[in-house]
This record gives C-alpha cells, structure tokens and sequence, in this order.
C-alpha cells in the first residue's frame, strides 16, 4: 500500500472524525518504529520531518529512506514537512517527493502570510502535493522552529479568509496547545475548531498534542481535528530509552541490542497514540503515488 497523499489520508478522517497521528522521526530508527506501530494497528499513518531533520539528513536521502520504508508496509503512509519557513525548503521538499508541507508564515503579517502561501500552494499544486496553512503562532520552540511567546490570536473571520484566499487544503488554528511540555494545564479553546470547521469544512491539525489527556484528544478530533501532531513524545521516548539502557548495561558495547530496546519504547508510544486517535483499524485501501 505504501506512499499515499495527504489527501488520501485525512479525507476520510475528516468524514469520519478520527484522527491520524503525525509523528516527527529523527532517523531511521524512529521512522521503522512508528511504521511498525501503525502496521500493527493497522493505521494510516504521516510522517513528519522538521527542517531541523531535513537540513541534518539531506532531503534526498531522507526522502529515499522515507519510501524504501514505507514500501515495506501494507498501509498508506504520507510524507509532512512539518513547521517549515523558508520557501527555499518548501521548493526543495516538493521536488524531492514530500506529500505535503507546512509553510509556516505565522511569524508574517497575515497579509504577507496569505500572500506567499497561496504561492505555495501553486507552487505545490504541480506536485499534486496538499498544503497545511497557519497564521498563529504555536506557543514553544519545536526543532529551532517557533518562540515561547505566544502570538496574537486573530478572529475566525480571519482564518476563514486566509483558508478562502489561499486555498489550503489543511488549517491549524490557535485552540490554546504549545510545543513542547506543559509547565500547566493549557486552557484550551475547542470552539474556534468548531466555529471554524462550520465555515470552511476542511481537515483541521492540531499541533502541540504531546501531554494532552485522551479525553481532550477525543473532544478536538470529533470537532474535525483529522491530523494530530506529535513531536515531544516521541524524543521523550527515544532518549528516556537510551538512557534506560546504558544506565542498566554499564560498559556494554552492543549498538543493535540499544537500537531495539529504544525501537520498541518509541513503537509503543505511536501505538498509545494511534489508539488515542481511534485510526486504529483504518487503513483502508488507497491509489498509492
């Protein structure tokens, strides 16, 4: 099944209201996981890859790990550049077989932001590739991307228009989350997912997941939040592994045994999401690119 479009993906969960997980790997080692997670859930699954990423693999060796891995496995599986905004990467990402992109212009007027996204969405057009659109900060800094600051909060007329002009197939609106951990409960604002859904009933993408409760999860995904990030939670497993295993093998040099003990406490991590998520099951056929 394989490479699929972001579209082929989310449509569905959208109409349905589930959610699917998008997880941003950092290697190999955690792109195999988080496949092996939604295969044995029998989930769609997006992978996403931060600038951060990109820039330290390379984006055509990035992009042909991504699809030697994704062939392996028998569910439809994109490919997200998450968070990204230099249009420069954007263009580099379309070219080299990325699905979809961020074009993150939320540090941009939202004039200027409607301004170049609509341009990446041309631009991205020629690709067949789908556009997911921002202009509001996400509170927190996620791979160098961001500022812990949060930005202003603009009325729902305005993400409405911005959607209208830009034609963006996918939105991330302000609800209240931030990257990162939380130092508190966040005070979240589901409503503006609703209110914003009823005008333009495209999928909505909720960003700053790690450390939400089920309950919350379940609440925004029913309201139309068809892709839910998660960044975070997967470091947070990688390294809490490692950690774990050096600590219990002091002086042992065995690189493989390490590989797979981190391998399975980041599968198990996107498989307590994926269920979370309720895509487990999902995986329908899809035309694969």
């Amino acid at each position: 099944m394989s490479v699929a479009s972001l579209k082929q993906i989310l449509d569905p969960a959208f109409e349905e209201r589930y959610g699917v997980a998008a997880i941003n790997v950092v290697d190999d080692l955690s792109l195999r996981a988080v496949l092996a997670a939604a295969t044995a859930l029998e989930s769609p699954l997006i992978v996403q890859t931060s600038l951060k990423t990109v820039k330290s693999i390379g984006a055509p060796v990035l992009a042909a790990l991504f699809r030697a891995r994704a062939e392996e496995v028998p569910i439809p599986v994109a490919m997200h550049l998450d968070h990204c905004p230099e249009r420069e990467w954007i263009t580099t990402c379309l070219r080299n077989g990325w699905n979809s992109v961020l074009f993150d212009g939320s540090h941009l007027d939202v004039e200027e932001n409607r301004r170049q996204t609509a341009e990446v969405v041309e631009e991205a057009d020629g690709f067949d590739v789908q556009v997911e659109g921002e202009i509001e900060t996400v509170r927190g800094v996620e791979d160098g991307v961001g500022s812990d600051d949060g930005g202003d909060i603009h009325p729902i007329e305005i993400s409405d228009g911005f959607i209208a002009d830009t034609g963006v197939y996918a939105f991330a609106p302000a609800i209240g989350t931030a990257h990162g951990l939380y130092a508190a409960a966040p005070h979240l604002m589901p409503e503006r997912v609703t209110e914003l859904v009823g005008r333009r009933p495209i999928p909505m993408v909720l960003h700053g997941g790690t450390g939400l409760a089920q309950a919350q999860f379940e609440d925004l995904i029913a309201r139309g939040c068809a892709k839910v990030n998660i960044s975070t939670a997967l470091k947070i497993a990688y390294l809490d592994a490692t950690r774990e295993y050096v600590a219990a093998n002091p002086g042992k040099s065995d690189p493989p045994s390490l590989f797979k003990h981190v391998g399975a406490a980041v599968q198990q991590m996107a498989e307590d999401h994926i269920r979370m998520f309720g895509s487990a099951g999902k995986a329908a056929p899809v035309q694969t690119r």
